[in-house]
């Protein structure tokens, strides 16, 4: 079962579309949230979760102090799960700290070619057979739409090449969990900001 695992919605259960997902594992989950928790980088977060599937990257992000998530959807039953997953989390989050969660049923490249928003955090969990082309381009389109501490993580097949950096993002780290590969990365530094 999927769960929450931290925070303020921590073990409420979460709907997972009966196919057409490959939910992150709570391992892989415990993983990056323990290095988000310990960067400090959740709280007040603006978080963008594209291929959200059941939402659950994004939504625990919420869970843990982000003060907005957006979940990127395209499949109906997965977008769906979204929507119900998320008013459940929202249902608990704190009277004095609620937490906006938009849904956006769209395709990634089309709901990134249309917004003017900036993400602190993004999750890019997409389904492993998105080629390592169509991934490169959600890349070179987040650049310009990450804030200049952003994290990215993309999670990936460990037999899947490393990603194709666009010029603004550089790989901070890479760590294997079996069969998933997590790529940590970060806007590059511009030469005025190294000095």
């Amino acid at each position: 079962m999927t769960r929450i695992i931290s925070g303020f919605a921590g073990s409420i259960g979460l709907t997972v579309p009966p196919k057409g997902t490959r939910p992150t594992s709570d391992r892989v989950r415990e993983a990056i949230f323990s290095s988000l928790d310990a960067r400090g980088v959740l709280d007040g977060a603006r978080v963008l979760d594209l291929y959200a599937g059941s939402g659950s990257l994004g939504l625990e992000a919420g869970s843990r102090g982000a003060s907005s998530v957006t979940l990127v959807e395209n499949g109906a039953a997965a977008a769906s799960a979204c929507r119900k997953n998320a008013a459940l989390v929202q249902k608990n989050a704190p009277k004095n700290r609620p937490l906006a969660v938009e849904v956006a049923g769209l395709a990634v490249q089309p709901f990134l070619a249309g917004s003017a928003a900036t993400w602190d955090v993004v999750f890019l969990d997409p389904p492993y057979e998105l080629s390592g082309d169509e991934l490169a381009t959600n890349l070179a389109e987040l650049v310009d739409r990450l804030s200049p501490d952003a994290i990215l993580v993309v999670e990936r097949s460990s037999r899947d090449p490393e990603p194709i950096w666009p010029n603004g993002l550089e790989l901070e780290k890479r760590k294997n969990y079996g069969d998933t590969t997590l790529w940590w990365a970060r806007p590059s530094l511009s030469e005025d900001d190294a000095q």
